[in-house]
């Protein structure tokens, strides 16, 4: 079942984004090489609870932690580790979800270690910029896969990356997985008709290499994904609304830089 929020609870989702935000914007600050990807977690559950929010990753299906946290090759669900030293030119990407007063988003970023090489940054580029480019499409009256077109046409066809098929975008509020899936892939014109007080996350995951992925397992047992051909890969993602006047980021972290989705 697809909700749609008012004006009041996608204000209650905004304030829940910011705090998401100037979290990863306190993340930020500390990427160098050196430090642990434990760091990282440590400094985003610190961070949200000292600020009133509850790091709602945590406890979900058993999950244990704030964050996932992915370096290099490593698409989604990575866990945080002690063990795991980040080193010059790497690329580390830092996902998390945020429960304020009841309100959830959900935002990830991608975060170069040093200096990357240009490949690395590159793909940084790309896939940040299809994001916007999904954004751009999520308007009152287009269609799913509009958003999915667009990021695919500029991933692969553009610039001949690899866009991740098998991990999508959804709906989110009251909970933080909700209908409708939100795939960065698909036909323009074809899937379901986006309406005013959606909530969703658009959030491309780019291979330097091939879309396909596949599935390790860690000490502890938990899955997660890697770019099948070993290749870096890179993840940025919003939390939006469709609203009447065009989509509204609700986790913006430049608020310069996303001016027109305000």
């Amino acid at each position: 079942m697809i909700t749609l929020k008012s004006e009041r609870e996608i204000e209650g989702m905004r304030k829940s984004g910011a705090l998401l935000a100037d979290t990863l914007n306190e993340i930020k600050k500390i990427i160098k090489p050196g430090i642990s990807s434990w760091e990282i977690e440590e400094l985003a559950d610190k961070y949200i609870t000292e600020h009133g929010g509850i790091p709602s990753e945590k406890g979900f299906e058993g999950y244990k932690y704030a964050t996932c946290v992915c370096v290099n090759d490593e698409v989604a669900h990575g866990t945080p580790r002690k063990g795991l030293i980040l080193k010059n030119g790497d690329i580390v990407k830092v996902d998390m979800t945020v429960n304020l007063d009841g309100y959830e988003s959900d935002s990830c970023s991608s975060f170069a270690v040093g200096e990357v090489d240009e490949k690395t940054q590159k793909l940084m580029d790309v896939t940040k910029k299809a994001l916007y480019l999904g954004i751009d499409q999520a308007v009152v009256g287009n269609r799913i896969g509009d958003i999915g077109h667009a990021i695919q046409q500029y991933v692969e066809v553009e610039n001949g990356m690899g866009d991740v098929r098998d991990l999508i975008g959804h709906g989110i509020q009251p909970t933080m997985h909700e209908e409708p899936n939100v795939p960065h892939y698909g036909k323009a014109g074809h899937g379901l008709r986006l309406k005013p007080g959606m909530t969703v996350t658009i959030e491309p995951m780019v291979n330097l290499g091939t879309w396909e992925i596949d599935t390790k397992v860690d000490e502890d047992g938990w899955e997660y994904f890697v770019s099948a051909d070993g290749t870096n890969s890179a993840q940025y993602e919003h939390t939006i609304a469709i609203t009447n006047d065009g989509p509204k980021i609700l986790t913006s972290r430049d608020q310069n830089f996303d001016a027109k989705y305000l």
